[in-house]
């Protein structure tokens, strides 16, 4: 499975996820298929977002489409740090 892990700096959580939200059927679209939004302990505004995606191709295409660019922006995304990743193993203990 691809997945795409994010890790970024917004200035504003809460206006961040309204944007992040009204995107959902974009991102859908695009091919991501599930998510998972993830906060550091010490600072609400920085955000991880990891997802699983249809294909990297698809993922890389979408994140790195001028649209997002200029969502990001408005989003007050600062300076997002991306990993497209494929999944090795997984397990349950």
């Amino acid at each position: 499975m691809p997945y795409v892990l994010i890790i970024h700096e917004v200035e504003d959580y809460p206006a961040w996820k309204e944007i992040f939200d009204q995107a959902a059927e974009m991102r859908k679209h695009a091919g991501e298929i599930s998510y998972q939004l993830l906060k550091s302990e010490r600072d609400a505004n920085h955000i991880v977002h990891f997802s699983e995606w249809s294909s990297l191709e698809r993922a890389r295409r979408f994140f790195e489409s001028p649209e997002l660019v200029k969502i990001r922006k408005q989003a007050g995304v600062k300076t997002p740090d991306f990993l497209y990743l494929q999944a090795l193993e997984k397990g349950v203990l």
